[in-house]
């Protein structure tokens, strides 16, 4: 299928070919680059303290950096919406090094917090897309995107490519600090280089199946995303493109707080979008599939519609799930990159179930340079 009667839908597509040319920026074959990181070697502080500073789709991304550079690296990471930072920058005083994220690089909010940072001695590094934006010349180090120019206003393929580059960033400061040995990162790095090609061959199928799964849930008037650890960040940003593509509300949880209120929300009327993937190589990983299991089980004895996003041939998930989209097997840090294409394409057929111009929706600009 070729055929794209929207930039979204276009932009979807073109994420492949995204992250490859990210991938390029910062690897040699399969190694990292020296000189690509060279200014980033002397970003993180002696205390590995992070602190990430985003707004919208770009803190979702955030989000999941937290997860990568504390379970990979080691790091103690904050994440802030950037429009709070700014109104509590000055009661930290432990001088973190602050990394933006920012789609144009110029989105005022994590501008300012870029420049409150820097201004006051802390090592800063930026992540945007677009070249020579202010973040990207301001920061004291700079991982410049290659997603090519965006035209719809809910982010797609720069949202996958700051996962990429985030996870890379990851991998370099695992080596930096010995948290990594070489043959686990040269896997890692191998199986990072796979993404790509595992997200093409997928993409028909993808855009098949959420196609048909707008249609049979088009009536609903909420979702609730749930997902646990790196896959709570897809989980939000889920949510947050079908609010702001189809205009359906909808909300991501943890999903571990699914009994702690909002299940009383939850009938037919509002579905529930399950991200139930796992690495079965990772205990950890294993263990919230067991649980992520066992509420898939409450919930069908509860009569909940529920979408799950489940590995390839995952027979227990298709047991308790109403309905499954599969994803193929990857290492947990890497799934992510995978399920959150498929929740582009449900937000963006449910967008044409509504009848919203799904590239310009109401009230939303695609650079926020306005405070």
């Amino acid at each position: 299928m070729t055929d794209f009667p929207h930039s979204m839908l276009r932009e979807i597509y073109e994420q492949p070919a995204a992250m490859r040319r990210t991938l390029d920026l910062y690897l040699s074959g399969a190694t990292l680059n020296p000189e690509a990181f060279a200014s980033i070697a002397r970003w993180l502080n002696p205390r590995g303290e992070v602190l990430i500073a985003a707004s919208g789709s770009s803190r979702h991304a955030g989000l999941a950096a937290e997860i990568l550079l504390e379970d990979l690296c080691g790091l103690a990471v904050d994440v802030e919406y950037a429009s709070e930072f700014g109104c509590r920058a000055t009661a930290n005083p432990r001088h973190p090094s602050v990394l933006v994220i920012s789609q144009s690089g110029e989105t005022s909010d994590t501008l300012a917090a870029l420049r409150f940072a820097r201004d006051h001695g802390q090592q800063t590094l930026a992540i945007a897309n677009v070249p020579g934006s202010s973040m990207l010349r301001e920061a004291g180090a700079a991982m410049p995107l290659d997603a090519g120019r965006e035209v719809a206003i809910p982010a797609t393929k720069s949202f996958t490519c700051q996962l990429t580059a985030l996870y890379l960033l990851a991998l370099f400061e695992a080596k930096q600090t010995g948290a990594m040995d070489a043959a686990e990162l040269d896997r890692n790095i191998r199986e990072m280089l796979a993404v790509p090609d595992q997200i093409a061959k997928q993409l028909d199928g993808w855009r098949e199946r959420m196609a048909a799964l707008a249609g049979k849930y088009a009536d609903a008037s909420t979702f609730l995303y749930l997902g646990r650890g790196i896959h709570y960040a897809i989980a939000r940003e889920g949510a947050l493109k079908m609010k702001e593509s189809s205009y359906v509300h909808a909300e991501g949880y943890p999903t571990g707080e699914l009994k702690h209120g909002p299940n009383a929300l939850v009938g037919e009327q509002v579905p529930l979008v399950v991200l139930a993937t796992a690495d079965r190589g990772l205990e950890d990983s294993m263990l919230r599939y067991e649980k992520t299991l066992q509420l898939l089980e409450d919930m069908k004895k509860q009569g909940a519609r529920v979408i799950a996003v489940a590995n390839t041939g995952d027979t227990k998930v298709a047991a308790l799930a109403t309905d499954v989209v599969e994803v193929e097997p990857a290492n947990e840090f890497l799934l992510p990159l995978s399920e959150v294409v498929p929740l582009q394409l449900f937000s963006y057929f449910m967008a044409l179930e509504h009848g919203v111009d799904v590239d310009r929706p109401r009230n939303l600009s695609k650079a926020v340079i306005e405070v």
